[in-house]
């Protein structure tokens, strides 16, 4: 495995997303190129993407399903998008967060308190990375590594999700 830098070889911005559609899907559409918390902007981007398979009649199995593909594609993309910032998991990277708030979308209940606790369930994991998130976070690499702590994070705020709406 090759060690990347902690600074990136270049500075993300507009034409470096528009120079290859890997890098635009890998920050998010342009989500992370927030200065300020990208990684939360990042999660917001599954919303948009969230509520049009939800009109369609997609259920949460569905979604589940569909998140498989967008999650090997990820390992992909980031793994590209990294490589050329020279960044293993850098912060405007955020295509693992669209992908782990899908995932905890795909079982939320549907109305506005169920997406929004989502939300804050999946920021919390991501952001605090209970072990074993931030094991797999420090230690593992590459796109798989970009990728596996936020499905990790989907997975604990999932479980948590389940246990708030049971005791609701």
């Amino acid at each position: 495995m090759t060690i990347l830098a902690d600074t990136p070889k270049i500075t993300p911005n507009w034409r470096f997303l528009l120079s290859n559609p890997i890098h635009l899907l890998s920050f998010g559409f342009g989500s992370g190129l927030m200065k300020k918390a990208p990684g939360t902007w990042g999660t917001l981007v599954a919303y948009p993407i969230f509520f049009p398979l939800l009109a369609l009649g997609v259920n949460g199995w569905m979604l589940m399903a569909l998140c498989l593909p967008l999650f090997l594609f990820g390992v992909y993309a980031c793994g590209i998008t990294g490589k050329a910032l020279g960044v293993h998991d850098y912060g405007g990277i955020v295509w693992d967060e669209v992908v782990g708030m899908l995932m905890v979308l795909a079982f939320a209940p549907p109305s506005w308190a169920g997406w929004i606790l989502a939300f804050a369930l999946f920021r919390l994991f991501d952001i605090v990375k209970p072990w074993p998130i931030r094991w797999f976070d420090q230690r593992v690499g590459g796109g798989f590594g970009v990728m596996v702590d936020d499905v990790i994070a989907a997975l604990f705020a999932l479980a948590a999700q389940a246990l708030i709406w049971h005791w609701l």
